[in-house]
């Protein structure tokens, strides 16, 4: 299983309200509320620019993001704001949200589990999907999220497959969504995890018992240089979205799925397809900013 749906992860019973084994705590209302707050960081703020949303089809469809951002992660926000602005509040879009989040902030997980996040978890990603709604899912997790400032303009989802295998099970395209300007609202000079593991070999506990999988050093708002996952304020960059054409497999099905030849055929396939629709979006913003 990889890493971004946790083997330890078990859809059994609801232990808890919010943490994201429902698909009904999703509230609209919740969503109405926010829109306003959105549209301002939206349009002032970051001062986006988008489009390809009209690539998006009537049916469902499996959204594949690149992680931009460190933890606050804002075109993510704004890409949820943008399927609302088009899609309107009826058509529900549930995205995968690590586990983590739940035990580093419960509060900040029950506000986005009412915006519709669920648990990372490939049983949550077909119920969704089995609904009829829409998902989100951005592979690269953490170590994409927190990538090198030097690596921004390149995709990295880490390997990691089993986005493809909901894909094919579920007979769904996949649509890429992609953002220029967003890994620049903070600085990652590096990672020193392997450090830390280190120390944490030698007895050093993990902040809350939660391993971090990546310890950055990045410079941002409000700390200056800031060491490990922390949230920050994300700098007002300019930002520039793209939702591209999607992409439709030859096969489809369990035994499709089971095929770990045409599953890494696949993923090599969109891994592709967003690093040429990133490339492009950088030239044509590198052209408008010149």
């Amino acid at each position: 299983m990889d890493r971004f749906f946790s083997p330890m992860m078990t859809p059994a019973v609801t232990a808890f309200v919010g943490d994201g084994w429902s698909l009904q705590e999703r509230d609209p209302q919740t969503i109405r509320q926010l829109m306003p707050w959105w549209e301002w960081f939206y349009r002032y703020y970051f001062r986006v620019e988008t489009q390809g949303w009209d690539n998006i089809p009537d049916s469902r469809v499996l959204f594949v993001g690149s992680h931009n951002g460190g933890l606050s992660s804002p075109d993510m926000i704004m890409m949820i704001y943008d399927w609302y602005r088009h899609q309107g509040l009826e058509r529900p879009v549930y995205g995968l949200m690590h586990p983590t989040v739940w035990k580093m902030s419960y509060p900040v997980a029950q506000l986005a589990v009412k915006v519709g996040a669920i648990q990372a978890h490939p049983k949550m990603a077909i119920a969704a999907l089995q609904s009829g709604a829409s998902v989100l899912v951005y592979p690269g997790g953490a170590q994409d999220v927190f990538r090198p400032f030097s690596e921004r303009h390149r995709i990295h989802l880490a390997g990691r497959k089993g986005f493809i295998k909901i894909a094919l099970k579920e007979n769904v395209p996949i649509v890429p969504a992609i953002a220029v300007g967003s890994h620049e609202t903070l600085l990652v000079m590096g990672d020193c995890y392997e450090q830390v593991q280190w120390l944490h070999r030698l007895g050093m506990p993990y902040l809350l018992g939660v391993d971090p999988v990546v310890f950055p050093i990045y410079l941002g708002l409000p700390w200056g240089i800031a060491l490990g996952p922390l949230p920050h304020l994300p700098l007002p960059i300019k930002m520039y979205t793209r939702i591209g054409q999607p992409i439709i497999f030859e096969r489809y099905g369990e035994e499709a799925a089971r095929d770990r030849r045409y599953v890494a055929d696949c993923y090599h396939r969109v891994e592709s397809q967003m690093q040429r629709d990133l490339d492009q979006l950088v030239a044509e913003t590198s052209q408008g900013c010149g």
